[in-house]
């Protein structure tokens, strides 16, 4: 015979039904699909069957759902109608336009160098150093692109502006599987890790023309390889 389920405690009030140990479980599923999906396991397009993958990380379907809508949300994955979900696929007009628009963004966080704030512009010597790190300790990919992206949302924090930033928080979740896989295929973290140290110095030299057109150059290099290592065309 069942047994109903187990009254709420009152002095629990409204968490009274909240499951921390199923909580986890979906944090871990979505913790090996990013790490899967950065090291190259899962390429771009590869569809994530709810069943084959509860299978495969012996958890349950619903567990799974729920670890794949986080991936959707963070940009990694999409959700399509009558198609399910997938590995996201970076397209070349998307990726033209993010660059665009972070031109725009990380532009004005370098304008603002000279008048921003001490630590603000602590906090992008502090990202610089942290990716640095990451790239002499041979850091996983997933390690090296959050850290990557962390530095060029510091650019955007100089301007002072919150709605900037979230701006550029969203503009870098779209470009964070692209860049990702440019590192794998192509490599080069280190050449990266100089290019982003020329940037700052040439902002500690308050060369902020000098930045400027650093960073234009650096945007435009990175949209070519992008749309290079992924074979996008136009």
């Amino acid at each position: 015979m069942s047994h109903p389920a187990s009254a709420p405690n009152p002095e629990h009030g409204a968490f009274g039904s909240l499951h921390v140990e199923h909580s986890s479980t979906v944090d871990r599923v979505a913790a090996e699909l990013r790490r899967a999906v950065f090291d190259g396991e899962l390429e771009s397009g590869t569809p994530l069957r709810e069943v084959a993958l509860a299978s495969s990380l012996g958890v349950s379907r619903p567990t799974v759902r729920e670890a794949l809508t986080l991936l959707v949300a963070e940009g990694l994955a999409t959700r399509e109608a009558n198609r399910g979900v997938s590995v996201a696929s970076p397209q070349a007009d998307s990726v033209h336009d993010v660059c665009c628009a972070r031109l725009v963004l990380e532009g004005a966080g370098i304008r603002a160098w000279s008048e921003a704030a001490p630590e603000q512009r602590d906090r992008v010597r502090e990202t610089l150093a942290d990716y640095m790190s990451a790239i002499h300790s041979d850091a996983s990919y997933q390690v090296l692109n959050e850290r990557h992206l962390t530095f060029h949302v510091s650019l955007v924090e100089l301007t002072g502006s919150p709605r900037l930033v979230s701006m550029q928080e969203t503009l870098v979740l779209e470009l964070k599987l692209a860049l990702a896989q440019v590192d794998r295929i192509r490599r080069n973290a280190h050449d990266q890790g100089d290019a982003h140290t020329a940037l700052v110095d040439l902002l500690e030299a308050d060369d902020i023309e000098g930045a400027y057109q650093f960073l234009v150059k650096h945007l435009a290099d990175a949209e070519v390889q992008i749309r290079e290592a992924l074979g996008l065309t136009a």
